[in-house]
This record gives structure tokens, sequence and C-alpha cells, in this order.
């Protein structure tokens, strides 16, 4: 890749994540099609949806990817994995597809396209994992963990929540009788399922950053079964399994902490 080309994309990195906040912001201050993001949400209840507070964390997802975003722009030392041309144009041409597919995304859900919105989110899901193996397979310094793996990692945690809940969502706008009369029982099927994926991701790729994301989430999910405003503990088989599924989770972290921190002593 010449200068130039290094140059443009650099800007086009930055463009489309000018973009995709702005989507972002119309969402929630016009709002699109007259609804927020959580008024759609709550057009297809369902016992696997998080509380409203959790969704902050996409504050967090836009600050640290704004942090890649500058941090493309600087100067890469010798031992930084932009000077791999090969990988740089990856991780570029990746984060402009998943910012593309986000903001469309957004735009399908405002609009109450839920079958649509759900190829997009597996798409973007799609993007996350390929670009998330390559980092977990790539040795970074300390500054390109926080400026470029952290930031990957936690939107990947998270959308991966998110496509389980969009998948969720579009079960329930189907009305499918089965699945109407059984809600506790394949919200806990979702449950289970859901984090034996996660942990089995958190080792494979040794990200505990990936699994943080999803703790909060279930987190999430825990307080909206808890909150008197919430289903106020209606369900407690739900409560439990979200408690159990929750100390995994933070258990497998921690396991990962540890290996990692093996692994660097050894390294020495």
């Amino acid at each position: 890749m010449d200068k130039n080309q290094s140059i443009w994309s650099k800007w086009v990195v930055t463009i489309i994540y000018i973009v995709m906040i702005g989507t972002n912001a119309a969402a929630v201050l016009l709002p699109l099609n007259g609804m927020t993001t959580q008024e759609v949400s709550d057009t297809y209840p369902n016992l696997f949806a998080p509380a409203g507070l959790t969704f902050a964390i996409w504050s967090v997802i836009y600050l640290l990817l704004a942090g890649f975003v500058v941090y493309q722009w600087l100067k890469p030392g010798k031992d930084s994995v932009l000077i791999n041309q090969q990988i740089s144009k990856k991780l570029r041409m990746t984060f402009i597809i998943s910012s593309i597919l986000n903001s469309i995304w957004l735009v399908a859900w405002q609009y109450l396209y839920i079958d649509l919105s759900v190829v997009i989110m597996l798409a973007l899901l799609s993007v996350l994992i390929y670009i998330n193996r390559i980092l977990a397979n790539t040795p970074l310094t300390k500054k390109e963990y926080i400026f470029i793996r952290l930031p990957f990692s936690i939107y990947f945690g998270w959308i991966t929540i998110a496509t389980i809940a969009n998948i969720t969502a579009f079960l329930v706008d189907k009305n499918i009788a089965f699945l109407q009369n059984n809600q506790v029982l394949w919200t806990i099927v979702i449950l289970v399922i859901g984090v034996m994926i996660i942990s089995l991701t958190i080792i494979r790729n040794h990200d505990s950053a990936y699994g943080l994301a999803t703790v909060w989430a279930y987190y999430g999910i825990l307080n909206k079964h808890q909150a008197q405003d919430g289903w106020n503990n209606a369900y407690p088989s739900i409560v439990m399994t979200v408690m159990i599924c929750l100390v995994i989770l933070v258990i497998v972290c921690l396991y990962e902490v540890v290996l990692l921190s093996k692994r660097k002593k050894n390294v020495i």
C-alpha cells in the first residue's frame, strides 16, 4: 500500500466513523421513525432483553472505536502491527465494513425491518469474528492492545449478545405458538447456549475483555428481571439461570487473566 492509498484509507475510516456516530445520534435525538431504539425493542417483548441501562455500553464502544480512528493516523513505531501492510489493510477495511453494517442495521431496526436487521446483524457479527481472530493471533504492544484490540473485543462481546437479542426479537415477531407458550424454557436454553459459546470464545481468543462485555449484558438481563419496573422477579428460574451464567462467565474471565499472567512470566 503506497502513501496515497494509506492516507485515503485513513480518511475513509474517519469519515465512515463520523457517519456511524451521526446515524446513532439521529436514532436517539430525532428519533428515526418516531421511536427510540429502546422503544423499538419494547415492540418485541421477550424475557432475554436486558435493562435499558445496559445499552450505555454503546458509549464505551464508540469511545474506544474513536481511539482506534485516532491511533491509525499516528506514525507507527517499529514494533507496531500497523507496519504490516496486510494486517493494517484488513483492520481498516474491517472497521469500514463493520461501521457501514452498524449504520444500516440501525436504520433497518428503527423502521421495523426485523428480518433484514437479523441478516445485517449476522453479517456484522461475522466481520467482528474475523478481525478478532486475526488480532488474537497477532503480537501487539500494550498501547496497541488498548487502541486496537480492546475496542474490537468489547464491540465483539456486545454484538454477540445483540445478535442473540435480535434473533429473539425476530422469533417474537413471527409469533410462533410453541415459542410464545414456552418463553421461560427457550429463554433458559438461549441463556445457557449463549454462555457456552461465549466461554469457548474467551478461551479460544484469549480475550477476557470480550468476556467482560458479555458479563455486563447478562447483568442487564438480571437487572431487568429483578427490577420492579421490569419483570419484578416473576420468573425465578430465569433469575437463577442468569446468576449461574454470570458466575461461570466471571470464572472463565478470571481463568483467562491468570493464564495470560503465566504466559507473560514464561516469556520473561
